[in-house]
C-alpha cells in the first residue's frame, strides 16, 4: 500500500532590494514554502533460510594423516619456542593418548573447564570437533625441552578474528609434575608473544599482530586468574552465563529456569582478563620476557 508523507522546504534566495524604509540597499531573504508529497512503494520481499544442521555423528579419531591442523593463521615457530619450552601443533596420534593418562591419574584437572575430557575418546572428539574442524582455533603440545622433550600439557588459541586482530588464549592445562616452575610462565609467555608482536618484528620473532589477547577463567578458579594477572593480563569484569557446559564439570550454581532447551546441563560465568596491543607496548612486553628469562 503506497505511503505519502509531506516535506516541507524553506528555500533561501538571497535577493537586494531596495527597502521601503531605508535610502541603501539591503538583502532581504525570501522564504518559499513547498508541499512535496513523498510516496514511498512497499512491496512483499520474499526470503529463504537454507541452514541445515549437520546432524552427522562426528565418531572420535585421530585424524588425518598427515595431520591437517586447518589453522587459518601463519604458524611462527621460532616465535613459539623458548630456551627451556616449544609449543608445537597437538597431533592426537602422538598427543592424545599420554594427555588422557594424565586426566586418569589427576581426575581433578579439569574441574573448571566447560568441557567434558574424562576419557580418551572424549578428549579426541572434542579435539576433532572444537579445533581442528575450526580454523579459527588451534591447541598446541607444551614440549618440555628441559626435560628431554616431555610432554608437559597443553595451551590454545580460540575464537581468532583476523577482522578486529583479536584472539583468546584458552585451553591451557599444564600437568602437575611440570607445575610450579618455568613450564607455564614460558609456555603462556610464548603465546603472548606470537599474538601480540608485530609481522614486522625481527625475522626469529615475527608475530601476528593482534590488538587484544583475551582470558576468561570460571570466577572460582583463582589459580588461573592470579596466572593471566602474573603475566600481565588486566582484569576486567564477568560475563554470566557465557557457557552451557556438561554436568560433569563446574557451573555457575544457579538453577536453569524450566523449559530451557539444554537443560539440565548447568551454565557458567567467566572472569575476563585481557593484554592488548597498548599494554604490551607500554612495558607488556618487557614484563612478560622477564619472566620467560626467570
Amino acid at each position: 500500500m503506497p505511503l505519502s508523507a509531506p516535506l516541507f522546504v524553506r528555500s533561501l534566495s538571497p535577493q537586494c532590494q531596495q527597502h521601503p524604509t531605508t535610502s541603501h540597499n539591503r538583502s532581504v531573504l525570501h522564504y518559499r514554502l513547498f508541499f512535496i508529497v513523498v510516496t514511498v512503494a512497499t512491496a512483499d520481499m520474499s526470503f529463504t533460510n537454507s541452514y541445515k544442521q549437520n546432524d552427522s555423528p562426528v565418531e572420535p579419531g585421530y585424524g588425518p594423516d598427515p595431520y591437517d591442523i586447518n589453522w587459518m593463521m601463519p604458524l611462527h615457530e621460532t616465535t613459539l619456542e623458548s630456551d627451556r619450552v616449544k609449543l608445537t601443533p597437538f597431533i592426537p596420534s602422538l598427543n592424545a593418548r599420554p594427555y588422557a593418562e594424565q586426566v586418569k591419574a589427576h581426575p581433578d584437572m579439569h574441574r573448571y573447564y566447560p568441557l567434558d575430557l574424562t576419557s580418551l575418546d572424549k578428549i579426541l572428539l572434542s579435539i576433532e570437533t572444537l579445533i581442528r574442524r575450526n580454523p579459527a582455533n588451534i591447541l598446541f603440545a607444551i614440549i618440555d625441552k628441559a626435560r628431554g622433550d616431555a610432554f608437559a600439557g597443553v595451551i590454545g588459541l580460540i575464537g581468532t578474528s583476523p577482522t578486529n586482530l583479536s584472539v583468546e588464549l584458552a585451553w591451557v592445562v599444564v600437568f602437575p609434575e611440570f607445575r610450579r616452575s618455568y613450564v607455564t610462565s614460558n609456555a603462556v609467555g610464548l603465546l603472548l608473544n606470537y599474538c601480540l608482536e608485530l609481522p614486522s618484528a625481527p625475522p626469529e620473532r615475527p608475530g601476528l599482530g593482534f590488538r587484544r589477547v583475551q582470558w576468561s577463567a570460571h570466577p572460582e578458579n583463582q589459580p588461573s586468574v592470579a596466572l593471566a594477572k602474573r603475566m600481565g593480563l588486566k582484569e576486567e569484569g564477568v560475563l554470566r552465563w557465557t557457557w552451557v557446559v556438561p554436568q560433569v564439570v563446574e557451573g555457575n550454581g544457579i538453577p536453569v529456569r524450566d523449559g530451557d532447551p539444554a537443560s539440565p546441563s548447568p551454565g557458567r560465568d567467566s572472569i575476563i582478563l585481557s593484554l592488548c596491543a597498548d599494554d604490551w607496548e607500554s612495558g607488556g612486553r618487557e614484563h612478560v620476557q622477564r619472566i620467560i628469562d626467570r
